[in-house]
C-alpha cells in the first residue's frame, strides 16, 4: 500500500513503500529518530528529511515519540510503535523493532543515522537483519576522542567505536578534519567516509541572518553575550559563568538559551558569584535570531563537540565568536582562528580574556568573511550530497547482490580423474 502521510505533531504506524507509477521506483530513505525533542541532531535531521522528499526521494522518519512537533510541517514520519516513548529502554526497542519490520518488508535503498546517539540503533538493526540489510549511513555527530571520560570508560567507548566501524557501511563527517578523526576511532578507511559539511541552514536563512544585526538597533551600554545548548554536563556553562564573573561590569548581561537537568546548579553558581543579575537562563526558544541579532558575542564553552550548529548561524550573522577547541571541527569552522576565537577547553581565564577582546570592534572585513564562510553549510547542499551518496551506496549493494546470486547458479566445473 503507498506510504501513508503525517502532518505537524501526527504520527502513524510504519508502513510499505511502494514504487513509482512508471515502476521505477525513486530513491528510498528511512531516518530513525528518538523524537524532535530539541536538539540540533533531530533539528537538521527534520530538515534534510524535508530536503529530500522536495527532491523527489521516498524518505520516511520512524520516532519513538511524538510528544514533540517536528520543528517544520513534515510529511512521513511514523510512530515506531502503538504507544509513543521518550528517550530510554523502551524507546531504543521499539526503534529497532520498527525498522526491522520496514527492512524487511521493503528495504529501503538506504538507512540514515542522524548522530552518534543513533548508532547503536543502527548496529543492532544490522545484527538483526543480516547481510540483506540495506546500507547504513551514520553521521557523526559529536567528537570521538572523549577526554572528558574517565580512561576505562574511554577505553570501552574506543572499542565500541570500532565495532560500529564493523557494522555500519559508511561514516559522514561535517567538516574535513573529521575524516582522519573517524578513521583513526572506528577502525574504517578513508574511502568508507565522506565529508558532507553539516547542513544547519538553508539559503533563506543566509540571507535573513546576513540582515539581522544590520537591522536591529543596539539596545543599552553593557556587554552582551549569549550561550545557547542543552544546560548539560557537556556544554560546561559552569565555565562560563566563572569566566563571566571575572570581569563582567554591573551593566553587562550573559544570556545562556536552553533547557536541562543543570538549570538549578547554573543558577546557584551565578547567585555565588553575585552575578545573579546579569545572568538570564530563559530556557528553551524557538528560534536564537532576535538574540544573535542583540548579542556582542556567541560563546561556546563546550567540553566536546561534532559541529555545533549555533557557531554557524553566528558566522551566518557575521556575530564575534568565542569557542573552546572542543572538536577538530573548530578550526575548520572558524577559519583556524581567522574567524573566531579559540581557547583550550576547561580554562576559565583564557575564556574570559577571550570574552573581552571579542566585544571590541573589529573590520568589516572580518564580518563579511563569516558570512561568506557560512555559505557552505547549507541544506540544499548538503541534502543533494547525501542523496548522491545513498544512491552510491545503494547501486554498490545492489551490484554486490547480482554478483552473490550468479555465483550460488554457476554450475560446478566437473574434474576428471587420471
Amino acid at each position: 500500500m503507498p506510504v501513508a502521510s503525517a502532518t505537524r505533531g501526527a504520527v502513524a504506524e510504519p508502513s510499505v513503500a511502494t514504487g513509482a507509477a512508471d515502476g521505477c521506483p525513486p530513491l528510498e530513505i528511512v531516518s530513525m529518530l528518538y523524537g524532535f525533542a530539541p536538539g540540533g541532531v533531530e533539528r537538521i535531521a527534520a530538515r534534510l528529511h524535508a530536503a529530500w522528499c522536495d527532491a523527489g526521494v521516498r524518505s520516511e522518519i520512524i520516532v519513538a515519540d511524538s510528544h514533540t512537533p517536528p520543528p517544520l510541517a513534515l510529511m512521513h514520519v511514523f510512530l515506531a510503535g502503538k504507544h509513543s516513548q521518550d528517550r530510554g529502554l523502551i524507546a531504543f526497542v521499539m526503534l529497532v523493532l520498527a525498522l526491522r519490520r520496514r527492512v524487511r518488508n521493503a528495504p529501503p535503498d538506504a538507512v540514515f543515522c542522524a548522530g552518534n546517539t543513533y548508532t547503536s540503533v543502527a548496529v543492532i538493526l544490522r545484527l538483526l537483519v543480516g547481510p540483506t540489510c540495506p546500507p547504513i549511513i551514520a553521521k557523526i555527530s559529536n567528537c570521538l576522542v572523549r577526554h572528558d571520560m574517565p580512561p576505562l570508560l574511554r577505553w570501552w567507548y574506543r572499542l565500541w567505536l570500532h565495532f560500529q566501524g564493523r557494522w555500519i557501511d559508511h561514516f559522514v563527517g561535517l567538516a574535513p578534519a573529521m575524516r582522519d578523526e573517524i578513521a583513526e576511532f572506528i577502525g574504517v578507511p578513508h574511502d568508507r567516509i565522506t565529508v558532507i559539511e553539516d547542513p544547519a541552514l538553508g539559503k533563506d536563512d543566509l540571507v535573513r541572518l546576513a540582515k539581522l544585526r544590520d537591522l536591529t538597533p543596539r539596545v543599552g551600554g553593557g556587554r552582551q553575550y549569549l550561550a545557547v545548548g542543552r544546560l548539560a554536563p557537556q556544554k560546561n556553562f559552569a565555565l562560563l559563568i566563572d569566566a563571566f564573573a571575572r570581569f563582567s561590569q554591573s551593566d553587562d548581561q550573559l544570556v545562556i538559551l536552553g533547557e536541562g537537568a543543570e538549570r538549578a546548579m547554573l543558577e546557584a553558581k551565578a547567585w555565588s558569584l553575585g552575578i545573579a543579575g546579569r545572568v538570564q537562563l530563559p530556557g528553551h526558544v524557538a528560534t536564537t535570531e532576535a538574540w544573535l541579532a542583540r548579542a556582542d558575542a556567541l560563546i561556546l564553552s563546550s567540553d566536546y563537540e561534532g559541529v555545533p550548529a549555533v557557531l554557524i548561524e553566528a558566522l551566518a550573522a557575521g556575530i564575534p565568536i568565542v569557542s573552546t577547541c572542543c572538536c577538530v571541527s573548530v578550526d575548520d569552522l572558524l577559519g583556524h582562528g581567522a574567524l573566531g576565537r579559540i581557547v583550550p577547553v576547561g580554562d576559565p581565564t583564557a575564556l574570559a580574556d577571550a570574552m573581552v577582546a571579542a566585544a571590541l570592534p573589529e573590520p568589516a572585513s572580518v564580518i563579511a568573511a563569516r558570512r561568506a564562510a557560512a555559505a557552505q553549510y547549507t541544506i540544499d547542499r548538503a541534502s543533494t550530497l547525501y542523496i548522491a551518496l545513498a544512491r552510491q551506496l545503494a547501486e554498490a549493494r545492489s551490484i554486490d547482490i547480482s554478483l552473490e546470486t550468479r555465483a550460488t547458479h554457476v554450475a560446478p566445473v566437473a574434474t576428471a580423474a587420471f
